[in-house]
């Protein structure tokens, strides 16, 4: 069994900066894809970025520009979030599962989750 533990939320005010980071207790593979996603109350969970096991980094076109996905060599996932804004807030998961690095909403292995918050 995989366990991943997400930490690095908090509250911001618009504008600010976050770095979250994902830890796995081991995984499969090593450099296995891992994503992030996060979910606000009300609204149905939106991926965030992935990054695959052959360097490949994809971000949603709602935080393209504003945040960076990057990973050492321990495998540790982290998100650095910059000019944060309210619609950011959520909480944000991450996930790896290597059979399902083209459909991550099927993956087994999911964190508990960080909250973030952005105030106007």
């Amino acid at each position: 069994q995989i366990q991943l533990a997400e930490s690095g939320g908090g509250s911001v005010t618009a504008g600010g900066s976050l770095r979250l980071s994902c830890a796995a207790s081991r995984f499969h593979y090593r450099h296995s894809c891992m994503a992030c996603f996060r979910q606000s109350p009300g609204k149905q969970r939106e991926r965030v970025g992935e990054v695959y096991g052959d360097g490949r980094i994809t971000y949603a076109d709602s935080v393209k520009g504003r945040f960076t996905l990057s990973r050492d060599n321990a495998d540790v996932l982290y998100l650095q979030m910059t000019d944060l804004q309210p619609e950011d807030t959520a909480m944000y998961y991450c996930a790896t599962d290597h059979k399902y690095c083209d459909n991550f909403a099927n993956a087994r292995y999911w964190g508990q989750g960080t909250q973030v918050t952005v105030s106007a």
